[in-house]
C-alpha cells in the first residue's frame, strides 16, 4: 500500500510511545532484518550500557516558572528547527520500507528537524534533499579519495546544509546477529550514492558472516587520521561535524581546528563493545570543547524525556536512529512522523513539568548522576 492511499485510521494514530512504533516495527519486518536494525557488536553491552547510562540521569525540577508552555525551538548549522533533534544517518532504509530514506526525509520536513542522509542511503542524495529542506550529508571515509571528493560537491550541489563525517568505523564492528543469519542485501538494496552501488559482495550471504561487513572492509578507508581532516576542509563550505567522538581529548583537538560540530557517539553500541556510553561522557566534551563547536549527541536516545536529559548533560541536540527506523517499518512516511511528534509533545511536557519554557532553560536544569557518573563530576549534582 502507498503512503498516498493509507486509511483514515493507521495503526501508527494508536502510539502513545516510541515502545509502541518498537513493538509494531519487529511484528512487520522479517527476522533477520529486524536483527540488522535491533542488534549491536559483541556480546552488546554498550548497546544495554546506553539506556543504563540514560536512566541513570535524574532532574531537579523547577517550581513556580511562571511559563504557560515549553518553547522547543533552536538554531543548528543555519536552520531553524522547532525541536533539537536530527533524523540520525542510517544505511539501506529501503530494507524497511519501499520508500525507504525518502518517506522518511518527507517526515522530517513536515516536522521541521533536519534529515541526515547517509553514505550508504538507498535514495541518492540528490533526492533525498529534495524531499527535506534541512539536509545533512554522512560520509564515510573511502578508500577512492577521488569519490570522497565527488561526494562533497554533490552534497554541496544538492543543498544539503552541514557535512557530517563519521570517524568511528575504520572498520565494522562485529554484529554477531548478522553473522548468524548471513545476513546480505537483496537485490533491490544498493547503495545509491556510490558509482557502483554495493557491489555484488553486499549481496552474497554465506553462513557465519555479515555481506555488508565485507562490503565495508572493501570501500572504507582504515587509515583515516587527524591530517586528512584539512584536506576535507579545504573542499568544502559547509559545516564540518565529526560523528563519533567518545574521548574529551579528540574533542578538545577537533574545536582547535575549527571543526563546527561534534556527534557524540558509540554508533548506536554498533562498534567497540565495551565503549563508554555517549550520556556519561557527554559533560566533560562538553566542558573540552568550550563553546568553540556544537555539541550533539546519539545512540540510546528513546522519548522526550531523553532529549531533555541530552540537553541537561550539555547537548545542543540529539540524533534519532532507530525509532525513526521503527516508525518507518511499521507506517512508512507516517509512521516516522508519529515518531517525531511523540517525540516532540513528551519533550514540551518533560520541560514544562521540569518548570524550563526554553532550551537555554533546559540546558541549566540541574541533573544528577548514578551509575554512570562522568570521570570529572565530583560533587553531588553530577556536574564537573
Amino acid at each position: 500500500m502507498s503512503t498516498t492511499d493509507r486509511p483514515s485510521a493507521a495503526p501508527s494514530d494508536g502510539w502513545l510511545e516510541l515502545a509502541d512504533a518498537e513493538r509494531a516495527a519487529r511484528a512487520a519486518l522479517p527476522a533477520d532484518v529486524w536483527d540488522f536494525l535491533a542488534g549491536g557488536s559483541g556480546a552488546e553491552t554498550t548497546l544495554a550500557a546506553n539506556r543504563a547510562a540514560l536512566d541513570a540521569v535524574t532532574l531537579v525540577p523547577r517550581v513556580l516558572a511562571g511559563a504557560p508552555s515549553a518553547h522547543t525551538g533552536t538554531d543548528l548549522f543555519g536552520a531553524r528547527l522547532t525541536m533539537p533533534v536530527a533524523i540520525a544517518p542510517m544505511a539501506y532504509q529501503r530494507l524497511f520500507h519501499p520508500e525507504g530514506e525518502l518517506a522518511a526525509a518527507r517526515a522530517a520536513e513536515a516536522a521541521g528537524v533536519p534529515f541526515v542522509a547517509g553514505m550508504l542511503n538507498s535514495h541518492p542524495v540528490e533526492r533525498i534533499a529534495g524531499a527535506c529542506a534541512t539536509t545533512w550529508f554522512q560520509l564515510y571515509w573511502l578508500r577512492d579519495r577521488a569519490a570522497v571528493a565527488d561526494l562533497v560537491i554533490r552534497a554541496e550541489e544538492a543543498g544539503c546544509r552541514a557535512l557530517l563525517l563519521t570517524v568511528d568505523v575504520p572498520r565494522m564492528g562485529r554484529r554477531l546477529r548478522d553473522m548468524r543469519n548471513g545476513f546480505a542485501l537483496p537485490p533491490t538494496v544498493t547503495a545509491d550514492n556510490l558509482a557502483a552501488g554495493a557491489p555484488a559482495s553486499a549481496h552474497a550471504g554465506a553462513p557465519g558472516r555479515s555481506a555488508v561487513m565485507v562490503h565495508t572492509a572493501e570501500a572504507f578507508d582504515p587509515a583515516l587520521g587527524w591530517a586528512d581532516l584539512a584536506w576535507l576542509r579545504e573542499r568544502t563550505r559547509l559545516p564540518l561535524v565529526l560523528k563519533g567522538v567518545l574521548h574529551p581529548d579528540d574533542a578538545a583537538r577537533a574545536a582547535g581546528l575549527g571543526i563546527d560540530g561534534l556527534v557524540v557517539s558509540n554508533h548506536g553500541g554498533r562498534q567497540l563493545d565495551g565503549a563508554v556510553p555517549s550520556a556519561a561522557v557527554l559533560p566533560a566534551i562538553r566542558d573540552a570543547v568550550a563553546g568553540r563547536s556544537r555539541v550533539l549527541v546519539d545512540s540510546g536516545i528513546r522519548s522526550g524525556l531523553d532529549v531533555l536529559r541530552a540537553l541537561a548533560l550539555g547537548a545542543d541536540g540529539v540524533l534519532l536512529g532507530r525509532p525513526a527506523l521503527w516508525g518507518l517499518a511499521a507506517d512508512g512516511r507516517h509512521g516516522v512522523a508519529r515518531v517525531l511528534s511523540l517525540l516532540r509533545a513528551e519533550l514540551e511536557e518533560a520541560m514544562l513539568l521540569a518548570g524550563c519554557p526554553d532550551l537555554p532553560a533546559a540546558a541549566c536544569l540541574d541533573r544528577r548522576v548514578g551509575a554512570f557518573r562522568s570521570a570529572t563530576a565530583d560533587d553531588g549534582t553530577g556536574r564537573p
